[in-house]
């Protein structure tokens, strides 16, 4: 009976050193996941969020301005069409 508890205490410590051996290793792999994707994030053309925002600002601006202008291109327009014609041949002197 002693010599089974004995083999279970043997099997018991390799499958524990065997867990730790793998739990190891996986801490160790997301560690370089994790560097080779900080890495790799790095030399991509990303852009910080301030910077995304502020350009999205910008843009929202440029085109309230062009329509705007937009506006007022096309009331000058309607001006234009409703003022008289000078008459053709030009005036005598």
């Amino acid at each position: 009976m002693q010599s089974q508890n004995r083999l279970f205490d043997d099997l018991v410590k390799i499958m524990n050193g065997a867990a730790g051996t793998v739990a190891g290793m996986a801490r160790e792999g997301e560690g370089s996941m994790r560097e080779r994707m900080r890495e790799w994030i790095g030399g991509q053309d990303f852009v910080a969020r301030d910077e995304f925002e502020a350009v999205k600002a910008m843009a929202a601006a440029a085109r309230d301005e062009n329509d705007a202008l937009r506006k007022r291109i096309e009331a000058l327009e309607a001006r234009a069409s409703k003022a008289p014609k000078p008459p053709k041949g030009g005036a005598a002197l």
